[in-house]
């Protein structure tokens, strides 16, 4: 096992480097220097100087040790990703954005898997009842309405008509009070998918000859669908929960925004309209490095669940 996660580490450092490759080429080589951008239409040629100098557009793109090509690479590997367009450092706004991002975004996601997994066994054990058939026709409603749809709707009916909720997020409240109608409003826009995905699987589990055995030795339904069904069916689970988990870090896009949570969403939001190439490098780099760090989680993962399975 520890040779194995070593081996994978090392895998993980010509990806990395080779995002941070792509990342430079997008937003510095194609970007190209900005500083006419950031200065304005009116700036004198002065101030035009001072800011290629601050943000190093002045210096050459490679062959010196002070290039931008190794500029990047340092910001990128010391996580001090320098200053955005308004001149604050990125990286106290990403510090300052993962809290209410993490606070929506992890209870959202815990409370759609308990649900989506629960129903899902309930549903496969009675499957071709009537209550199979409209679970399965509430999963395809859900999934056919966008996600817009219900934020608008749970917004305007739970907020505004019937007043049991904030209507934004008010930081003088608390998090519970604030958080608690975007919560709501994502476990039930995620639930038909999440429902439909694990039912599929745990129905090909239910059809096997072992839950057949364990029936017909007298186990009750309740050791057999979560000691023995759920736990072969862990694979697949294991594989959409472990990646799910770098998204919860980048927010919910739509739910901050129409909420006016200020969380790492928004601030991604905010980057793309004002074209602050500087916080979408840096977001991008992050994102990256979380996908490498929880796919290699997964695959330890799938050891522990199936010791079938060797990491050699």
């Amino acid at each position: 096992m520890t040779v194995y996660i070593i081996r994978r580490l090392l895998y993980t450092v010509p990806i990395v480097v080779g995002v941070l490759l792509l990342t430079f080429f997008l937003f510095s080589v194609v970007g190209g220097d900005i500083s006419q951008q950031i200065a304005g239409k009116n700036a004198d040629a002065e101030t035009i100087a001072e800011i290629r100098h601050e943000y190093g557009f002045d210096k050459p793109l490679f062959w010196s040790l002070d290039s931008q090509f190794i500029d990047h690479f340092r910001k990128a590997l010391t996580f001090n990703f320098g200053r955005a367009l308004d001149r604050e450092k990125i990286s106290d706004k990403i510090l300052r954005g993962v809290g209410p991002s993490l606070s929506l975004t992890v209870p959202m996601f815990l409370g759609t898997l308990v649900l989506s997994i629960s129903l899902a066994l309930m549903v496969a054990f009675v499957r071709g009842s009537w209550l199979d058939v409209a679970a399965v026709v509430l999963c395809v409603a859900g999934m056919s309405i966008p996600y817009l749809s219900f934020i608008i709707y749970g917004q305007y009916i739970f907020a505004y008509k019937l007043g049991l909720f904030p209507i934004m997020y008010m930081p003088e409240e608390s998090l519970l009070t604030s958080l608690a109608l975007p919560v709501l409003i994502g476990i039930a826009a995620g639930l038909g998918g999440n429902l439909r995905f694990y039912r599929t699987i745990v129905l090909d589990e239910m059809r096997s000859d072992y839950v057949r055995t364990a029936f017909a030795k007298g186990l009750s339904t309740s050791k057999v669908l979560f000691k023995h069904v759920l736990k072969n069916a862990l694979i697949p689970i294991i594989t959409s929960v472990v990646l799910s988990i770098p998204y919860l870090f980048l927010g919910s896009l739509l739910l901050e925004r129409f909420f006016g949570i200020p969380g790492l969403g928004s601030l991604m939001i905010e980057a793309i309209a004002s074209r602050d190439f500087f916080i979408i490098n840096a977001m991008t780099f992050i994102f990256s490095l979380l996908i490498v760090v929880f796919t290699l989680l997964t695959d330890i993962c799938y050891a522990w669940a199936d010791p079938r399975i060797k990491l050699e």
